[in-house]
């Protein structure tokens, strides 16, 4: 969602960055020649066309509805995209602690890649849930599952963590397949 957040708002801002250059163009024709016609907009007849419209028009609900729905959209990817860091435990009063997700993947990673008998293995981690998916050619998912469950435990144990995350453990074995 993050990158989604991010082009939105790289887009919303050169929006706006157009809309003020544009005004600032529209504004300074006007001082240069007050007699003129507009540069590029057509300023008078969209003043024209707005003064005859009342509050309570169809057209005005209607573009009232839109920015609503639009503004709840956007407040809603805002909301989503919040911080992800995993919070550590605070080591002193006004200290806050905290890490990435990414971190926290990479440590569990390099400790379960380094068992015996792991030929590889893929790791995600948010502040609640840590997925493991190693693979094996020497032994079962019966055999390794429950080893690397303990090893990525032990490893939680020593970290500082606020909320411990629930652990998930899959082994991929050509020997399961059999």
């Amino acid at each position: 969602m993050r990158p989604f957040v991010r082009i939105l708002a790289t887009l919303l801002g050169l929006a706006f960055a157009a809309a003020g250059a544009l005004l600032v163009l529209e504004v300074g024709w006007h001082w240069w020649r007050p007699g003129s016609a507009p540069l590029l907009v057509p300023w008078p007849r969209w003043q024209a066309g707005l003064a005859s419209l009342g509050w309570d028009a169809y057209a005005v609900r209607v573009g009232a509805g839109v920015l609503a729905a639009a503004g709840l959209v956007l407040v809603g990817c805002a909301l989503a995209a919040g911080n992800r860091a995993v919070r550590l435990t605070d080591p002193a009063d006004d200290v806050s602690v905290s890490t990435s997700p990414r971190s926290l993947a990479r440590l569990v990673g390099v400790t379960v890649r380094a068992q015996d008998n792991v030929a590889g293995a893929s790791v995600t981690a948010s502040a609640r849930r840590i997925r493991v998916r190693a693979k094996s050619t020497l032994e079962t998912e019966g055999e390794l599952r429950p080893r690397l469950l303990a090893t990525v435990s032990a490893l939680l144990d020593e970290l500082p963590l606020v909320r411990r995350p629930k652990v998930t453990v899959v082994v991929d074995s050509p020997k399961d397949r059999r």
